[in-house]
């Protein structure tokens, strides 16, 4: 045994039990939450024999530090069928705690839960979020799910839409500190997801500023009518000029509900198909550390028939690199979308430039009311202008993030 391993079986009479970063442990509990297997790391650092563990619940680890909240998200979330993760902190039988960042995956016949030891400066922040909710529960009586909306609430606070987001982020937190703390380099997959979702994210900021663009142009169209009609019948050609413009600003709103509007638009999706990915992403890698540190574990596990551990070990992670493939390519998908879409957008902006030359004409022909026409025009050129602009920012991020994964 070395002197690492020696340290790791070596327990302090309180305090925090022994687990070290570079480990990695699993248990997996039918779909009631009863345990059913585990390796090595997990029985060591929980203290406990097989037969205590194994038929077992699983909260006989359970902290009374942990706030119900947390276990009414995960299980929400699990009984739907998805994945999870998230921080818990753990209660050893001789009353060490020991913390871990979880990854929960559901399994034939129940799940499989991962984890790692977090190190990551978003593990102190959620400590005291945790510490916070507990009060609630305690001192303001709050229920499971009152106490998972602070939950929510705390990572809305923090600029995340919803869980999924914010365990997302805080797993590839958790694995760049693991390769930082252990002298590793930096995952490259992780670290290119991340820039990926920053520039999805990016996207969304642009689209919504092309709306916002967008609709004060909406205006533009009534008012070259109201000039046209004060000046007929010499306005008449700024009246089929206003007519034009509407037709193409009708088409553009068509763009809009078509791209940019409601949850599944080219933009929201791209977003969504990078957060999925880089979550599989990491859930596969630790996973796969899982399995590799399985193989080489040589202690007595009890009654576990580990070759059929390994094996549904193996299949997951299996499962799980085949989803973070797929979903690599659901983002190149919506993100060549996007781009196609941003054409099709500036094929309209050309015939837009066309009307307001036309326009430009009109004004110089007209000067009685060549001031206000030609105000109209200068305001439209901003307009395209800025819209022209952001198209081309959305063209390149979206060029970026398809670069990122060939």
């Amino acid at each position: 045994m070395s002197f690492v391993d020696r340290r790791l079986e070596t327990r302090p009479s309180n305090g925090e039990a022994p687990f070290a970063l570079h480990e990695v442990f699993f248990s997996r509990t039918d779909d009631r939450g009863v345990i059913q297997a585990g390796n090595y790391v997990f029985k060591r650092v929980a203290n406990y024999e097989w037969d205590e563990l194994i038929g077992a619940p699983h909260k006989v680890i359970r902290h009374p530090d942990m706030p119900k909240g947390v276990f009414q998200l995960f299980w929400d979330t699990l009984k739907a069928g998805d994945s999870i993760g998230a921080y818990v902190k753990n209660k050893a039988k001789d009353g060490l705690y020991y913390w871990v960042f979880a990854v929960v995956i559901p399994c034939k016949g129940g799940f499989l839960s991962a984890r790692i030891r977090p190190s990551s400066k978003l593990f102190e922040e959620v400590k005291l979020a945790y510490s916070q909710m507990l009060q609630a529960e305690n001192n303001a009586g709050l229920d499971p799910e009152e106490s998972s909306e602070q939950l929510l609430q705390w990572i809305r606070e923090k600029g995340f839409e919803n869980y999924h987001q914010f365990a997302t982020h805080a797993l590839s937190e958790e694995l760049l500190s693991r390769d930082v703390n252990l002298e590793k380099p930096k995952d490259p997959k992780i670290t290119d997801l991340r820039k990926m979702l920053s520039n999805a994210e990016t996207l969304v900021t642009e689209t919504q500023g092309l709306v916002k663009d967008f609709d004060a142009m909406h205006t533009i169209p009534h008012n070259l009518r109201v000039i046209a009609s004060r000046i007929e019948p010499s306005g008449g050609p700024v009246t089929v000029l206003s007519q034009n413009y509407g037709a193409m600003s009708r088409e553009m709103s068509d763009w809009f509900a078509a791209h940019v509007m409601g949850e599944n638009s080219n933009f929201n999706t791209i977003k969504l198909a990078v957060t999925n990915s880089l979550f599989v992403e990491g859930m596969a890698r630790i996973l796969n550390e899982c399995d590799a540190q399985l193989k080489t574990e040589r202690r007595g596990l009890g009654k576990i028939d580990m070759e059929s551990e390994r094996q549904i070990l193996s299949d997951l992670v299996k499962n799980e690199t085949d989803r973070a493939h797929k979903g690599v390519e659901e983002v190149d998908h919506e993100a060549e979308r996007i781009m196609r879409a941003c054409q099709v957008m500036h094929r309209q902006f050309l015939g837009l430039s066309s009307t307001r030359v036309l326009c430009k004409i009109e004004s110089a022909r007209l000067p009685e009311s060549g001031e206000t026409l030609s105000d109209i025009i200068d305001q439209l050129g901003v307009f395209q202008e800025r819209i022209s602009r952001r198209l081309d920012n959305i063209t390149k991020l979206s060029n970026e993030i398809r670069m990122m994964e060939h």
